[in-house]
């Protein structure tokens, strides 16, 4: 005898993303990869050869993501002390920002030279070369912006437009929400709130 109720309803299953599902198997893929070069290189050239480059990799990665760090802490001083100096400062090391571009990318092929593997010290390599490091850069950032602006509806400085309250003349106004109970005296006997913390 049936009661006519509908059958329970379970949740859809979220697809699981294609970089979930395809990274394990590039990472196990380029594994398998730089273990058969390093065989290969060893068989033509002798394990010490290859001993030998990876050494070099690893200590040219190692002062390659030294000097990146360092340019990324100058950048950095730079920027603060432009910021304590005050807008009269601004323009005279406006250089700050155009030094410490790519300081990402040079940071992470300097970490590639640093894995043992000839196919990472290769691309390694690659991205050590500046027009590479700026053709990623601006890829790198239109992709972040329309990944943005799908998901928001704007782009990033549209975000953070929204995120402050403005008066028409542009400037922030700093406020406080005070809720006034039309039927009781408790808001005005208590005195004024202190503001929100932020």
């Amino acid at each position: 005898m049936t009661t006519g109720a509908p059958p329970p309803t379970y949740p859809a299953r979220p697809r699981r993303s294609r970089l979930r599902t395809f990274l394990p198997l590039g990472v196990a893929a380029w594994l398998v990869l730089e273990i058969w070069l390093l065989t290969v290189v060893a068989g033509a050239a002798g394990g010490f050869t290859v001993f030998l480059l990876l050494v070099a990799g690893f200590l040219v990665g190692s002062a390659v993501v030294k000097r990146a760090g360092r340019r990324a802490f100058r950048a950095l001083s730079e920027t603060l002390q432009q910021q304590q100096g005050g807008v009269a400062g601004a323009g005279a090391g406006g250089g700050a920002v155009g030094k410490s571009e790519g300081n990402g990318f040079l940071m992470l092929g300097g970490l590639l030279l640093m894995l043992p593997g000839l196919v990472s010290d290769a691309v390694g390599l690659v991205l050590l070369v500046p027009p590479v490091q700026k053709g990623l850069g601006r890829f790198a950032e239109r992709t972040f912006e329309r990944k943005i602006r799908e998901a928001g509806g704007g782009g990033l400085g549209d975000a953070f437009q929204q995120a402050r309250m403005r008066r028409p003349d542009g400037k922030v106004v700093q406020g406080e929400v005070i809720r006034d109970d039309a039927g009781s005296g408790e808001a005005s006997a208590e005195g004024p709130r202190p503001p929100l913390s932020r």
